[in-house]
């Protein structure tokens, strides 16, 4: 009797997806391949493609293109259509060539169809679209959809011009800003604890980034590049920056390092596979990333601005401390590459470090000798030299300079500004640092 129903269902599905057939799957609409679809946000499509993996969560199956799925094209079928299909979809439409029709949606920077109804996916013989469809590879001829309600796009950012210094004078700020994560379940990290901040948090937070006004920010616990891009578009558009960088890391709650700049952003260099030892031997990565990013400022020296977010206390600070001592001493390894290099690399580390100044974690990476990491929290009054503002007041956020770097230090400029989760959003206290940069040397050619 099952099976008989079974059969009954499939060829009902079957029936009704054939009676959908070329009308459902409109010949008029831009019919692409699956590595196409961020050129079509916005539009209804026929998107050809191979499901090489899939994901049931329960309230939604994702059908996945590519095994890169947090960056590429994704399918993604609701619970409430579930029982319209013979089988559970993750398991029915995996490795199956299939054509999907719907709107192209932008989720987390990354291209999205969410089905409507079992009939808006189709099993097919070849995974690529038909040589005489309505659109070709990249350029799409249907006319998009125009949403009143859509959020500000990421070139509203990209087509500021970015900053020329006038003195030579940057300043470099660091901020954690306190789980700034959307209100979108992402189901591939554990973040469902950590809802998206009220408006009035949010709203706080950019207050205090307009207040810090830096040229080069280091943020930590951001959850993905589009949540951030928005955030500036929507609060901060003004203020003149021009580049965001974030390159998803390794915590599994979501939360990763960011830079947002208003100078020109050169190469940039995720550590985030780098393998070393914990101070008691276990194999480990950074928990969060390592992300180095180099900055361009016309005419004047280029410098590398390095974004920690060394391991918490959570747990234990005892239980956690090898793990700092292990991302203490990776990072500083990496610098010491720099310098045998270079002796004048110019370059600061900055973020939340999760310990104090005189900590074993901290004094490993700053070294010793010619090549000792500066700081400058001797510049900072006693009452100030709180960066973590709830429970332990706490100074744990640091700018650390390359010797080279320092001597562009611009004296008494390292600063902190005040403030509580209620006041600016956040539980750490964002901390800044002037350099006067010298001007670059160019040599002339006959």
């Amino acid at each position: 009797m099952k099976t008989n129903t079974a059969i009954a269902i499939l060829l009902a599905w079957t029936v009704s997806t054939a009676l959908a057939g070329d009308d459902h799957f409109d010949p008029s609409l831009p019919q692409i391949s699956w590595q196409d679809a961020a050129d079509h946000y916005g539009e209804r499509c026929v998107v050809y493609g191979t499901v090489i993996s899939s994901k049931n969560i329960g309230s939604r199956c994702f059908l996945n293109f590519a095994r890169d799925y947090r960056t590429t094209f994704t399918a993604v079928i609701n619970q409430a259509q579930y029982a319209d299909f013979s089988s559970t979809p993750d398991t029915m439409f995996k490795d199956k060539h299939v054509r999907i029709v719907g709107e192209i949606i932008k989720f987390k920077n990354k291209p999205e169809i969410v089905m409507t109804s079992a009939n808006d996916i189709q099993i097919v013989d070849d995974p690529n679209p038909p040589k005489n469809a309505a659109s070709v590879v990249g350029k799409s001829v249907a006319k998009p959809v125009t949403k009143t309600n859509a959020t500000p796009k990421p070139a509203q950012l990209a087509s500021v011009k970015a900053k020329v210094l006038t003195d030579g004078v940057v300043k470099i700020a660091t901020f954690n800003v306190l789980n700034l994560f959307d209100n979108f379940d992402d189901p591939y990290t554990d973040s469902e604890s950590y809802p998206g901040k009220r408006s009035s948090e949010v709203e706080n937070l950019a207050k205090v980034i307009r207040q810090v006004d830096a040229d080069v920010i280091a943020l930590q616990e951001v959850e993905n590049r589009g949540g951030l891009e928005d955030f500036f578009a929507k609060h901060l558009a003004d203020m003149g920056y021009c580049d965001i960088v974030l390159i998803e890391g390794n915590n599994r709650r979501g939360i990763d390092v960011a830079l947002v700049s208003r100078l020109p952003v050169g190469e940039v260099t995720s550590h985030r596979h780098v393998d070393f030892k914990s101070a008691d031997g276990r194999d480990m990565r950074f928990q969060r990333d390592l992300l180095q990013v180099r900055i361009e400022p016309q005419g004047y020296t280029p410098f590398d601005v390095f974004v920690v977010h060394l391991k918490s206390k959570h747990g234990g600070a005892e239980k956690s401390r090898p793990i700092r001592i292990g991302e203490a001493l990776a990072a500083r390894r990496k610098m010491d590459r720099l310098l045998t290099e270079d002796p004048q690399a110019a370059f600061v580390i900055c973020g939340d470090f999760n310990d104090t100044l005189d900590s074993e974690p901290i004094q490993r990476l700053l070294g010793s000798g010619d090549t000792k990491l500066k700081t400058f929290v001797g510049d900072l009054a006693e009452d100030k030299r709180i960066t973590f503002n709830r429970s332990y007041l706490s100074m744990i956020d640091f700018i650390l300079a390359s010797p080279a770097m320092a001597q562009m230090y611009v004296p008494k400029s390292y600063d902190v500004i005040l403030g509580t989760v209620e006041t600016s959003g956040s539980d750490h206290n964002p901390v800044l640092a002037r350099f006067k940069l010298a001007e670059e040397v160019t040599t002339a050619k006959n």
